[in-house]
């Protein structure tokens, strides 16, 4: 059965330099996303990597 999904979302405030949000928006206006939606990619993108790159940091610390 088909079932909508809902994805709940919550207005937070950041400060983000004014260079960083410039090259964010000529991004998001060239792929064809919004810049929140952008946002939200790259915040993923960034969350799993972090998690990769500590559980390969601590592999490598373990055989030295």
């Amino acid at each position: 059965m088909f079932k909508v999904k809902k994805t709940e979302y919550t207005n937070k405030t950041f400060r983000i330099p004014n260079g960083l949000i410039t090259k964010m928006e000529e991004i998001a206006q060239n792929k064809g996303v919004s810049l929140n939606n952008l946002v939200i990619q790259c915040c993923e993108y960034a969350l799993e990597n972090i998690e990769q790159t500590e559980n390969l940091h601590k592999l490598t610390s373990k055989e030295n």
